[in-house]
């Protein structure tokens, strides 16, 4: 059985203008498919873990933390070698100046997000960005103090609200709303959103939602919701871990107040670095706003001056506190160098029929112990597809490993499998569910076996002489 997928794609280059594609269950169409990807000669960039016996790993967790450039080691050494050859003058000699290395970014940055340059800034990580924002922007009153997250938000998220919330001296048992799904249901409605926002709303500061839910891959309709909380005078900002790099994303457009990201997920810039900052050209020349301020959101014009007043720099910059590290921004900048060269259009594209094929093999081998709960609309979603085992057993994960596979668990019974495209291919994905249906079968098996020698132990012994009677 094929099934009709129908995906408007517009490559800059021609590659597709409309595409509609009888997706194939077979390792032949997996390589044709590969063969006509423009972006295939990506992969080649970054390094692929290997296998015990040298063969690729298929790595489709980066959703978690990307592969590695092959440019990294160069642009990091780089600054390795202007701090050997110049110490602390590497602040204004280095081949890259440190003093405004971060400001290399602030373009590419601006392009990923859809924001304008003085809205963005790369610093810090993401829940200290978090923080940063909502010191300036959640200022609860008695009539209205409510923070409003999606049910299972990634957990330092709700740990960042509630701790604000206990700040300000509220009790997150009256302030914090979590929005939950309907019953039977997985994922959040936005219309089920805007009704809450448009009826509650009143009492509502801050609506702070995940881009992407990092359990159930549901991208949210960030700028209905956007527009629905402004409605009611309520201030809307995102927490965009799993969006990034993955989405399509026009924060200015949207009118987002504020939103801050992780680099380590699809923006591939090494484990725990730095993360990203937006902030809407509205609030830029706010000087007026409550923040935490330290030196580096200062003046640049006065900031050697070592005066005791702060001067706020306007823009995102103004949130900066300490001086960025340059070899974790080196990173970073050899990962954007990529990202701005391809243009997330072009990435979103494959992303949409790459994730597209991995849903249909998926539903091409039904079976009883899994299911998706990742919505079925490419729009609701990014690259990862979550799978539920019903009979939660996170040996999955390590019995994928040993086949040469790479995804990640998140308890109690969530699979993620997250097809990158800068170095994801067609092939992959095939192989990943060939591999996948064997092991989940084998684990089936396993678990009928279990259940037959329990029962086995409950029968009493048979004596001998008994057992000569058959």
């Amino acid at each position: 059985m094929q099934i009709r997928w129908v995906v408007s794609i517009r490559w800059s280059y021609g590659f597709y203008s409309s595409m509609k594609t009888d997706f194939q269950n077979s390792k032949p169409f997996a390589l044709a498919m590969d063969a006509d990807d423009p972006l295939a000669k990506y992969r080649e960039r970054f390094h692929i873990p290997k296998t015990k016996n040298g063969d690729d790993c298929i790595y489709l967790c980066g959703n978690s933390l990307g592969l590695q450039p092959k440019t990294v080691r160069a642009y990091v050494e780089q600054e390795l070698k202007d701090w050997e050859l110049f110490g602390v003058e590497g602040h204004l000699q280095a081949k890259h100046p440190w003093l405004p290395y971060h400001e290399f970014l602030t373009e590419q940055t601006a392009r990923l997000v859809g924001a304008k340059p003085i809205e963005v800034v790369v610093m810090n990580s993401l829940t200290v960005n978090l923080h940063l924002l909502m010191v300036s922007f959640y200022r609860p009153t008695p009539q209205r103090h409510k923070i409003v997250i999606e049910a299972n938000a990634f957990p330092s998220d709700q740990y960042a609200v509630q701790s604000q919330i206990k700040f300000h001296g509220f009790d997150p048992k009256t302030s914090l709303i979590e929005l939950q799904s309907r019953q039977g249901e997985i994922n959040l409605r936005t219309d089920d959103i805007e009704a809450f926002i448009a009826r509650e709303g009143d009492s509502i500061a801050l609506i702070m939602l995940g881009g992407v839910n990092y359990a159930t891959g549901q991208a949210f309709e960030m700028e209905r919701i956007t527009k629905a909380g402004h409605a009611k005078g309520c201030v809307v900002g995102f927490d965009l871990a799993h969006a990034a790099g993955n989405l399509l994303l026009q924060l200015h457009n949207w009118n987002v107040d504020f939103a801050a990201w992780c680099s380590y997920k699809y923006l591939n810039a090494g484990p725990g670095s730095l993360a990203g900052c937006f902030v809407h050209e509205r609030h830029a020349n706010k000087p007026e706003l409550p923040r935490f301020a330290g030196w580096w959101g200062h003046n640049k014009k006065t900031r050697f001056q070592m005066g005791s007043d702060f001067d706020v720099i306007p823009g995102a910059e103004g949130w900066q506190l300490s001086n960025p590290p340059i070899l974790p921004l080196a990173a970073l900048r050899a990962s954007m160098d990529t990202f701005d060269e391809v243009g997330m259009e072009k990435l979103r594209a494959k992303s949409v029929l790459l994730t597209g094929y991995l849903e249909f093999l998926l539903d091409q081998n039904p079976h009883k112990s899994f299911s998706v709960i990742t919505p079925r609309e490419p729009e609701q979603r990014g690259a990862q597809l979550s799978l539920r085992i019903h009979q939660p057993n996170h040996t999955i994960c390590d019995r994928l490993a040993a086949q040469g596979v790479i995804c990640d668990w998140r308890a109690p019974d969530i699979l993620r499998v997250a097809p990158a495209p800068l170095y994801n291919s067609f092939w992959e994905v095939y192989r990943f569910v060939e591999i996948f249906m064997t092991e989940i079968q084998k684990l089936d098996k396993e678990k009928a076996w279990e259940k037959i020698q329990k029962v086995l132990e409950k029968v009493p012994d048979v004596e001998p002489e008994e057992h000569d009677r058959f």
